[in-house]
């Protein structure tokens, strides 16, 4: 017989377990725990972003097999909106602006957001100052700098023709009031406020290369321009293939630059696919045909970021 003073009572093994204390919970109690508190985190976001992103670009991939001017009911008309697509004048001129922009756009905006991460990447007095002077155009107003750019761009009074004439050049380009000038014009504008953000991603991958990799390749003799062949580069490709991509999609969506600096013109010398979405849906009131432009631009973009992707990856291989 058990002593009536013994505190705890002998389990079947010869253990002793405390009455007082509540058994351990189980395992799947403590997944599906975890589980709810992970939910109640993601569900906010993920609410928002289905109602203001994934509903939308539902409703507009279903917009684009249809016709719908917003006061009569939708009506199906299967793909007849992107034959259309294919016997629009605008459509192509659009796309080829959009092309000209981004193979102008990306290659300038990449090398020489580079080149002043390399510059910046040294350990110098008053170096975060200019850091901070070259990122500050990303964070201002885009369209404070269109319409200052503008007024540089003036071909009359501006300061670019100014300085052009002065240093010999008679036939100053007309810029923004040029059909030949006008996109180089917007180019150089967003290269201006671009470079900076993604000088600072440079300037961290260039921070993230151990220095042995330096001092190894100084040891088998290569110059300043082998290690940045050798070294920089190859320890740059992750950076390199983000800040690629981001700039592609980036380009080819461009729309409020464009929109305050030109609005498409001289003619349609700066139409774009985005001005022409909005043209098609927002003013002319068509928002199928609008939906399958922008069916386009997504189907085009997704294909460029796919080739990209696989060519990093046989790269790697």
């Amino acid at each position: 017989m058990t002593s009536l003073a013994e505190p705890h009572a002998t389990s079947a093994r010869g253990g002793r377990t405390s009455p007082s204390q509540p058994p351990p919970p189980r395992r799947s109690a403590l997944r599906r725990r975890a589980t709810l508190i992970g939910w109640s985190f993601i569900l906010p976001n993920f609410l928002g972003f289905a109602l203001f992103t994934l509903v939308p670009v539902l409703a507009a991939f279903a917009l684009a097999f249809m016709s719908w001017d917003a006061y009569n009911p939708p009506s199906w008309t299967g793909p007849r909106n992107f034959a259309r697509l294919l016997r629009d004048d605008n459509f192509w001129v659009a796309l080829t602006n959009t092309a000209l922009y981004a193979l102008g756009h990306v290659p300038l905006t990449l090398a020489l957001s580079l080149g002043l991460a390399l510059l910046l990447n040294q350990k110098l007095r008053g170096i975060a100052f200019f850091r901070v002077a070259l990122f500050f155009p990303y964070i201002t107003s885009l369209v404070a700098v269109a319409i200052v750019w503008n007024m540089l761009f003036n071909p009359t009074s501006g300061p670019v023709n100014q300085f052009l004439h002065l240093i010999g050049v008679a036939d100053a380009p007309g810029w923004t009031s040029s059909s030949v000038w006008a996109l180089p014009a917007v180019i150089i504008t967003a290269v201006w406020k671009d470079m900076g953000y993604y000088m600072v991603l440079f300037l961290a991958g260039l921070q993230a290369i151990p220095r042995e990799y330096y001092e190894a390749a100084s040891v088998d003799g290569a110059n300043g321009w082998h290690r940045f062949w050798h070294v920089t580069l190859p320890c740059l490709r992750p950076t390199t293939f983000f800040v690629l991509v981001m700039l592609t999609i980036s380009s080819f969506k461009v729309f409020d630059l464009i929109f305050v600096m030109t609005q498409g013109g001289p003619g349609r010398s700066t139409l774009v696919l985005s001005q022409l979405i909005y043209q098609v849906g927002i003013l002319d009131g068509d928002f199928g045909y609008s939906s399958a432009i922008a069916l386009a631009l997504f189907l085009i973009v997704a294909a460029i970021t796919v080739f990209q992707f696989r060519l990093q990856q046989r790269k790697e291989r």
